[in-house]
């Protein structure tokens, strides 16, 4: 199934795999929402290989505000949740992480959960990402790199999403910047397989933080499947 966001509704902003550009996307956006009034809350199940890896205090220091976002779990291995709070001898509770985001959306108007690499992440009691999004029940933008690769990684992303019956309003294809064919066909190649409407980002320096919410602004705001 998909559907587009409906207005100022609670989402998830997942991605195909890791370091494919998950929290700027969510720094953009909750940033974009509370510049317009709205109290938007980026939520962080996890945080794994902290320090120095820190999402949430990447989109804090994007709106400029350190409610802004929270982080309910930090481990050092930057490894799979799972893995890593193995590897420290730490308890993961995935009822516990379910709960505390259930909490965490609840407290703000729009709650946006941000997920920990790709779906298929393992991350508490034999529970993966995918589980994690599907039980939260909102629906989802996914976050997806634009060159060689993504076509396979971005369709079966969506399949699995949709297998669990969770809405996928939407992708951005990360870091775009149209120098190969490949990334050139990707965007609409990926919206005919998949049957979802896709947008591009391109490059942005991010020279400081509050760069991911001017990026997005100006590159996203016009797209059909976010909130106006």
């Amino acid at each position: 199934m998909t559907g587009a966001f409906d207005d100022l509704c609670d989402f998830a902003v997942v991605g195909t795999d890791t370091a494919v550009g998950k929290t700027v996307v969510t720094a953009g956006l909750v940033g974009r929402l509370r510049e317009a009034g709205v109290d938007a809350r980026a939520v962080k199940p996890c945080q794994t290989g902290y320090p120095p890896d820190d999402d949430a205090a990447f989109v804090a220091r994007a709106c400029g505000d350190e409610t802004a976002a929270t982080c309910l779990r930090r481990l050092e291995p930057a490894l799979a949740p799972a893995v890593a709070a193995e590897q420290v001898d730490t308890d993961l509770s995935y009822e516990a992480i379910l709960s505390d985001c259930r909490e965490a959306v609840a407290d703000a108007e729009v709650g946006v959960v941000e997920g920990i690499g790709g779906l298929r992440v393992p991350l508490a009691d034999d529970r993966e990402v995918v589980d994690l999004v599907a039980d939260l029940e909102m629906p989802t933008l996914i976050v997806a790199r634009s060159g060689l690769g993504t076509l396979n990684h971005t369709a079966l992303t969506v399949e699995a999403l949709q297998a669990r019956g969770v809405a996928v309003a939407g992708i951005v294809c990360n870091e775009y910047a149209g120098e190969t064919t490949a990334e050139r066909t990707n965007p609409s190649v990926v919206s005919e397989m998949t049957g979802v409407p896709v947008e591009t980002l391109p490059p942005l320096s991010l020279d400081e933080p509050g760069d991911a919410v001017a990026g997005v602004d100006e590159h996203l705001a016009d797209s059909a499947f976010l909130l106006e």
